[in-house]
């Protein structure tokens, strides 16, 4: 029982740990680029200050009392997931992708309360990319990785062993 909770309490902490450097980032950029953009790597990466209502690329934009609902909804379902992950060594890569995903939700979700938009900052004008943050680099990535652990590293046996319902 004593590991559960050291390995329970690790992930706790990082994902505030992740959520703080998403804040902390946010928090420089918008007191720092008020009065414009930074270029990172001149044509091809910038710091480029915006405020997004909506979901990423700006779907949904304006819809963001739907956000409010659905942001720990989406939340507890992933952490439900994470909860029911053995807690065997070879589902550690998943249990870091929830945890990474979790946080990314979260990371936006305090703008959204805080400010009633996301603070939106990295743009790749190279391809004219979405501005995005750091929080949605955290959904992108955890997501990217869930697809290939599901389809390359699980096997049938270990994704049923994960998510099958406990006996009572």
């Amino acid at each position: 029982m004593k590991s559960k909770k050291i390995y329970y309490s690790f992930f706790i902490i990082y994902v505030i740990m992740l959520i703080i450097v998403d804040q902390l980032t946010k928090y420089i950029v918008r007191v720092n680029l008020a009065d414009g953009d930074l270029d990172i790597i001149p044509g091809v990466l910038q710091l480029h200050l915006l405020f997004n209502t909506g979901a990423a690329f700006s779907i949904l934009t304006g819809k963001t009392l739907f956000f409010y609902i659905l942001t720990p909804i989406v939340a507890c379902v992933i952490i439900v997931f994470f909860l029911k992950l053995p807690l065997e060594s070879k589902y550690q890569p998943m249990a870091f992708c929830l945890a990474t995903l979790v946080a990314g939700a979260f990371g936006n979700y305090i703008d959204r309360l805080a400010f009633g938009k996301v603070t939106d900052f990295i743009y790749f004008s190279l391809i004219n990319f979405p501005v995005f943050n750091v929080a949605d680099i955290y959904v992108t990535l955890s997501v990217i990785f869930m697809l290939i652990l599901i389809l390359f590293k699980y096997k049938d046996e270990d994704l049923s062993k994960w998510l099958k319902k406990k006996k009572a």
